[in-house]
């Protein structure tokens, strides 16, 4: 683990070592500002800027442990190179809140997060120094390359960054980018920010004096020449090149980077602010595809952090002093540990399952199963084509592959999902957490689209729980198949039903009238069953929880389809090619005359904020659903609707 290689503190200003008296930050209100300092005033800017970050996110929540260890990568990017003329390309968005900081909003960060302030991640409208957004992980070198080869094109001069997570690496589409960069001789820098994997030597004077010759002008110069003569010389050439990568591969992990077309540089500690000014100026004055390692920790200067940066990853509002979170817990479990428990004990009753995850283990509920099962349990890193073809060959061998992943990510890999799970009718369980909307995380991680991109997959078997033991049950349901399925559920927590203990399947196919009432039916799909069952009440009218949107449970949409007025859909997905869309569907086939309400997501993005207040703003709260049954009912059943 990077985290246990050494890292120099003496050139780092910890939050101890703060000069109270100075006050940086606050003069700082662009990159132009941070440039006018003294080289020596950075440690006490970065120190500053880290005592900010954590003040701040205590407050409102958010991500800490990762922007914690970019403090100092961040202030030496924005002082060496030019922004916003030269691109500073971010991967994964979670490590930016200090670019934020230093780039005028500072004082907005009390809003991050919050419906109408400003994004988590890197947003192109927010801001000219976020030069493209992000959200999902490992785009930065793809986009970076292509903004590269604008400037080549359009002749212009400026320089792109591209700063790249560990974790990110693990994905194949960062390895695609740097294939094509060093191909296409782009003159792009990429840094790694390596903060978990244990791939470099121990970071220390050596390392650091090694970085800052070979990417000064006296190593770059000789190394040039020498290429120039050695290369018409044939043998000698390739032979010199080999000698050059031995060498270099000796000291450093850098082969592969430089076998892809990359001058490798480091690794560096990410948090000496001398060395990495100095790296990068030399490296700014370097052409073509450049890569520099840099070694950082996670949580850096704060130790609750620093001790659990998962746990830190992303955070509710805290205390300091204690680091314990300030949000009321709540005693009954949330849909991802329901997951969790399902899977250990469906595990327990057969050892043929398998559980994968993409990088997502904890916040899929999956740590007791890891620590249970450990020669079962697969986290396959940031890689969910890799994730969903995996589990097709464990499948294929008679294995019960269950792939725990979110539903914005699922989206990753939609070729595998149907080339090589459905095409062969896999029996692959797909548990999709964090279904619908996904509060402060925005539209990058909303799980608006699942319903939709997977009904028209045939083979496929899709289920939506209305509460906690549905979804157990939904989950054993699932497995009990010879074919690929999917239970789509809600982040958080559901209405707080007992869960019973046994492995109890379902009727494919089949839902639950919920209220009988007269003249309209409101049929509901998952986390919208609740909100479905209070206007029920209020209008009387009838409440199915549909539990399966594929198959549908066209006998009893039939038979109400005859027996009431308003048939009303409500999902928490997008309308268009949704649940509703369905039953649509089925009751033009069966050229039904029914009148017909569909209610979910609309066509557009949806904002960050509050997960109640954004689902009030599309209708989908019991006042706004019962509004608009009541705008489309004739003006008579409407007023006898209204006194009911």
């Amino acid at each position: 683990m990077a985290t246990d290689i050494p890292i120099d503190n003496n050139v780092h200003a910890d939050l101890d070592m703060l000069d109270t008296d100075a006050d940086l930050l606050s003069q700082i209100n662009s990159p132009a500002d941070l440039r006018k300092l003294d080289t020596q005033d950075l440690p006490q800017l970065a120190a500053e800027l880290r005592q900010f970050l954590i003040e701040s996110v205590s407050r409102t929540g958010g991500h800490l442990s990762a922007g914690l260890g970019t403090v100092e990568l961040t202030v030496a990017l924005h002082y060496v190179f030019n922004t916003p003329e030269d691109r500073l390309v971010w991967d994964v968005g979670h490590q930016t809140y200090p670019h934020k900081i230093l780039t005028g909003r500072r004082e907005a960060m009390s809003t991050v997060r919050q419906k109408g302030g400003i994004c988590g991640f890197t947003r192109r409208e927010e801001s000219e120094y976020d030069t493209f957004g992000v959200g999902h992980s490992s785009t930065s070198i793809s986009a970076a390359l292509g903004m590269a080869v604008a400037a080549a094109s359009k002749q212009e001069s400026h320089d792109v960054v591209a700063i790249i997570g560990d974790g990110a690496m693990s994905a194949g589409m960062a390895f695609e980018a740097l294939n094509c960069g060093g191909e296409i001789d782009a003159n792009l820098l990429v840094i790694l920010n390596d903060n978990e994997m244990s791939i470099s030597p121990n970071v220390g004077g050596l390392s650091n004096h090694l970085a800052r010759i070979m990417s000064g002008r006296v190593y770059s110069t000789a190394r040039e020449s020498s290429k120039n003569v050695l290369s018409r010389l044939g043998p000698l050439w390739n032979f010199a090149k080999r000698s050059e990568e031995h060498m270099k591969g000796m000291f450093m992990p850098g082969t592969l980077f430089e076998e892809l077309g990359f001058n490798y540089i480091g690794p560096i500690d990410g948090h000496d602010l001398n060395t990495l000014v100095k790296t990068l100026r030399n490296m700014k004055q370097l052409k073509g595809p450049r890569f520099l390692h840099v070694i950082t920790k996670k949580g850096k200067g704060y130790t609750p952090a620093e001790d659990d940066p998962c746990t830190y990853h992303g955070v509710s509002s805290f205390d300091i002093e204690t680091g314990e979170s300030l949000k009321k817990s709540r005693n009954a479990p949330d849909y991802s540990t329901v997951f969790g428990n399902w899977l250990c004990d469906m595990a327990e009753s057969d050892s043929r399952l398998i559980g994968i995850t993409p990088a997502m283990g904890q916040g899929s509920g999956m740590v007791r199963f890891s620590e249970q099962f450990p020669e079962r349990y697969f986290d396959v890193g940031i890689a969910e084509q890799h994730a969903v073809t995996f589990a097709a060959g464990l499948a294929v061998d008679g294995l019960k592959p269950v792939v725990a992943i979110y539903s914005t990510f699922l989206q990753r890999a939609y070729d595998q999902l149907i080339h090589d799970v459905a095409i062969q009718n896999l029996p692959v369980i797909f548990a999709i957490d964090r279904a619908g909307l996904v509060g402060a995380d925005g539209p990058t991680h909303a799980g608006a689209f699942d319903l939709s991109f997977l009904r028209c997959i045939p083979n496929m078997t899709i289920m939506a729980p209305a509460d906690e033991d549905e979804c157990r049950k939904m989950l054993t349901t699932a497995y009990m198949l010879d074919s690929p399925t999917a239970v789509r559920y809600p982040r958080g927590y559901g209405p707080g039903v007992s869960i019973e203990e046994s492995l109890t399947s379902l009727e494919i196919g089949k839902a639950r009238t919920m209220l009988q009432g007269q003249n309209i039916a409101i049929l509901a799909f998952g986390s919208m069953v609740g909100p479905a069952i209070t206007v029920g009440k209020a209008i009387n009218a009838t409440v199915i929880d549909m539990r399966f949107v594929k198959p549908l449970d066209e006998e009893i949409i039939s038979r109400l389809s005859r027996s009431h007025e308003l048939l009303v859909t409500i999902e928490e997905n997008v309308i268009k090619g949704g649940a509703g869309s369905a039953v649509n569907e089925y009751l033009s086939n069966i050229q039904s005359p029914c009148k017909t309400l569909i209610l979910g997501l609309p066509d557009s993005f949806i904002e960050h904020g509050d997960t109640p207040l954004l689902l009030a703003e599309c209708g989908l709260d019991p006042e706004g659903i019962q509004k608009a049954i009541l705008n489309v009912l004739p003006v008579a059943l409407a007023q006898s609707v209204e006194s009911a």
